[in-house]
């Protein structure tokens, strides 16, 4: 499975971004995707993960209520709409896969894609 993140930028506290992450390779549809985050000098941490149908999703809590997860199976990509921006929100933010639902470890994903970068200014 390639996964390429995209959809970073910069944007003011209060405001919005939604990234995408692209999942391609025989495989690509029968992977949960999920969504970590890594600021500077703190470890990567799970932001929040989507089932292979997309009827199933869940949140780190710091961004319960803001954040939203989505996947377009057609087009196999997921998406992660991201509201209410704070800039403690500020990171690389990557997508990642793996065959197993349910994991928020960063070490138990197979699959990465680069990160894209997040900025939020106060």
């Amino acid at each position: 499975v390639q996964l390429q993140a995209s959809g970073g930028g910069l944007v003011q506290a209060g405001g919005s971004l939604r990234l995408s992450c692209a999942a391609s390779g025989r495989t690509s549809s029968s992977v949960n995707i999920a969504w970590f985050r890594q600021a500077p000098g703190k470890e990567r941490e799970f932001v929040s993960a989507i089932g292979m149908s997309g009827a199933n999703s869940y949140y780190a809590d710091s961004v319960k209520g803001r954040f939203t997860i989505s996947r377009d199976n057609a087009k196999n990509v997921v998406y992660l709409q991201m509201n209410s921006l704070k800039p403690e929100d500020t990171a690389v933010y990557y997508c990642a896969a793996d065959r197993v639902y349910g994991l928020r470890g960063s070490q138990s994903y197979d699959y990465w894609g680069q990160g894209t970068q997040v900025t939020v200014s106060s």
